[in-house]
């Protein structure tokens, strides 16, 4: 369950104690990567967070290297492994890879987060606090120069505390009633808001998906690889057929594992895949603070649909559908509700959206900065991220924009896709497909791609 991304930067690697200092000094900004999870005694109560009385920096930053020619192939299957390995839950949840050896005199850099830690929107954040916006560094000096922890709690406070939790949540439920009799309309009107997206997106997640090649058992080994775009092809798109950049990157994946279906053999014919699209419920005024404020909407892939307009205009139709469904206040009212249910059921219903066939494929879209990064005076090229795979998923698709590019990332089962690449083509090949049915200049010449058939761009019925 850990968020993560391959990074690549320009120049020769920083030496590792370098990395290491400059981190550290940052260390007081996010001040989570120190803490350890305490869990409870007897399962009593949600893990708590405690600082790590044996934090050792050089446990989470690590030095590798790859082997001959240093390309970008190689730098993939090392990524496929290092994202295989699970992060020690007795320790902080995150670890960072500098990779030496790539090609062009270039290094990388694997981010590994647990989800639990921070989540896609304010991992964006966090990513600015720890670089630089310009190439020259920026002196960073903190009120903890000389970190001391807190002292863990013990067991018997940790019990002592859930349990006092438990009884005083009722509390909270009286304060709530107070409120209701306060404002009786407005909380009326949430309330009603709220049951009507909790209920579309019940109706929505419990309609099983069809069967695909992409929801199989799943083992502990994973493949990594990923696919360099254009944000301003993407906007161009967006603008010439109407909808939202995130419209057209469900329109090329859902062109892609259609293509990838029936080169394998399978039907695609009226087969309307389903995503599992995360989207972020938290608040501008808690961008930056770790932790996980992210649900799910869940979004239609027609991958039966060979024409990249028509299936645009479809998806764009039903995503507009889906908003106006109230999913995603029903997601918020979810998000809340988690903060007073027992732990053991809320860590059920996690189980049971991993274990049942209520989504084919994860595809998550995190806007990223538009201005470039440094870290220690090495221009950030590139970001590929990452999203953990769910049980009976194996393959999840994160995309996220920098400077202008909007990349793919692909996480896929090492067994159940061993042609990830294969899929990563076809990607690019639809991202092609749909900006000539555009009309869209291709970035790289200065002509412009073929004009659409006539009535292909329009509003469906």
């Amino acid at each position: 369950m850990h968020v993560g991304a391959c990074t690549i930067f320009d120049g020769p690697a920083p030496d590792h104690d370098q990395l290491i200092e400059a981190i550290v000094a940052r260390l007081h900004l996010v001040p989570r990567y120190r803490q350890r999870l305490a869990f409870v005694p007897f399962e009593q109560g949600r893990p708590v967070w405690a600082d790590d009385p044996h934090f050792n920096p050089r446990y989470h930053v690590r030095d590798t290297a790859l082997p001959r020619p240093g390309g970008e192939d190689e730098l993939k299957r090392l990524a496929g492994r290092v994202f295989s390995q699970a992060l020690d839950r007795s320790r902080p949840l995150w670890e960072l890879w500098l990779v030496e050896g790539l090609q062009d005199g270039r290094f990388a850099l694997l981010s590994k987060t647990h989800h639990a830690l921070v989540d896609g929107i304010s991992g964006v954040d966090i990513a600015t606090v720890l670089f630089d916006a310009a190439p020259d560094p920026m002196p960073v000096t903190g009120p903890d120069a000389e970190w001391i922890p807190r002292p863990p709690p013990s067991q018997s406070q940790l019990l002592a505390d859930a349990l006092l939790e438990r009884a005083t949540a009722p509390g909270e439920i009286v304060r709530g009633v107070r409120a209701a009799l306060r404002g009786p309309r407005h909380l009326a009107g949430r309330v009603g808001e709220g049951l009507v997206g909790v209920g579309a997106m019940a109706w929505a997640g419990m309609n099983p998906a069809p069967p695909s090649p992409f929801n199989v058992r799943i083992g502990p080994h994973r493949r990594f690889t990923w696919v360099r775009g254009d944000l301003d092809t993407f906007k161009a798109i967006k603008d010439a057929t109407g909808g939202t950049v995130n419209d057209v990157v469900l329109t090329v994946v859902a062109g892609a594992l259609g293509r990838y279906m029936r080169l394998h053999g399978h039907p695609t014919d009226d087969v309307v895949l389903k995503a599992m699209v995360p989207i972020s419920v938290r608040a501008d005024v808690d961008r930056g603070a770790l932790g996980n404020r992210v649900s799910a909407m869940w979004a239609p892939l027609p991958v039966g649909m060979t024409d990249p307009i028509q299936r645009l205009l479809r998806i764009r139709h039903e995503m507009h559908g889906i908003k106006d469904s109230g999913q995603a206040v029903g997601a918020q009212v979810l998000t809340h509700l988690s903060g007073f249910a027992p732990p053991t059921i809320v860590a059920q219903a996690a189980r049971l959206q991993a274990r049942q066939r209520f989504f084919n494929v994860v595809v998550t879209n995190v806007p990223g900065p538009q201005f470039p990064l440094y870290l220690l005076g090495h221009e950030l090229d590139a970001i590929f991220p990452l999203v953990p795979l769910a049980t009976n998923t194996a393959l999840g698709i994160a995309i996220m924009s920098y400077n202008g590019q909007l990349n793919f990332g692909l996480s896929a089962d090492f067994d159940a896709l061993p042609d990830v690449e294969m899929l990563a083509e076809e990607i690019e090949s639809c991202i092609e497909e749909i900006a000539a049915a555009a009309t869209v200049p291709d970035p790289k010449s200065t002509g412009s791609r073929r004009a659409p058939a006539a009535g292909a761009v329009g509003t469906p019925e």
